[in-house]
């Protein structure tokens, strides 16, 4: 790991030790911006705006390791290498602790739990789900927003449509669950497929559809 300039070949502990600050200093600029963008600025879907914290604190990270002279015994396409690590960490990282903080059903049920003083009635949980999960989380305005701004759902004249990307994903997501998803799934103590099309039992016209 040395450019062409330096006749010396670090050594291993100096590599690692350039290579570990590199990361220190991403992950700690991706706290940086990432606290200031969430406390204090508007965000329009916490994925999307964890993604782009994580791009913006890989732009400073690499603009150090390329242009400051401590990171210079890595060559060009280390310093490639390192900036894809940076980016892919960034959108490891929104995925896996916001956006699922956010999201997730499993952290609001541990949640829930501990507000209601860590135990709740086995055969009222499909109530706290429905009557309180729903409304505490604004879930279906958080969906929507997310939806619209990705550009895969459209509201015209008081009915939300599909638009031709959402389309796509939906048959994408459809040919997946129907094909891949498991067919032997632990649900309360038994194995079953039926979440593989959790459609098969949906007959009938609703009255919600749009004309």
């Amino acid at each position: 790991m040395t450019t062409d300039s330096n006749p010396k070949t670090p050594s291993q502990f100096n590599i690692c030790f350039r290579l570990f600050l590199a990361a220190f200093i991403f992950l700690m600029i991706l706290l940086i911006v990432h606290y200031i963008h969430f406390r204090y600025l508007l965000v329009n879907v916490v994925f999307f705006s964890a993604v782009v914290d994580g791009l913006i604190a890989a732009l400073i990270t690499c603009l150090i390791v390329f242009f400051h002279r401590f990171f210079d015994f890595f060559r060009f396409t280390e310093k490639i290498l390192l900036s894809i690590i940076f980016i892919i960490t960034g959108y490891t990282l929104a995925l896996s602790i916001p956006a699922v903080i956010d999201r997730s059903l499993s952290f609001y049920f541990l949640e829930k739990l501990q507000q209601r003083g860590g135990g709740i009635l086995h055969d009222r949980m499909a109530d706290v789900f429905i009557q309180e999960y729903m409304k505490e989380h604004h879930l279906v305005d958080i969906r929507m927003t997310e939806q619209m701004e990705a550009g895969t759902i459209s509201i015209r004249d008081g009915c939300v449509r599909l638009t031709d990307w959402g389309d796509t994903l939906a048959s994408a997501s459809r040919y997946y669950r129907l094909h891949f998803l498991p067919t032997r799934r632990l649900l309360m103590g038994n194995y079953s497929d039926v979440l593989v099309d959790p459609f098969v039992t949906d007959v009938g016209t609703k009255d919600y559809t749009c004309r």
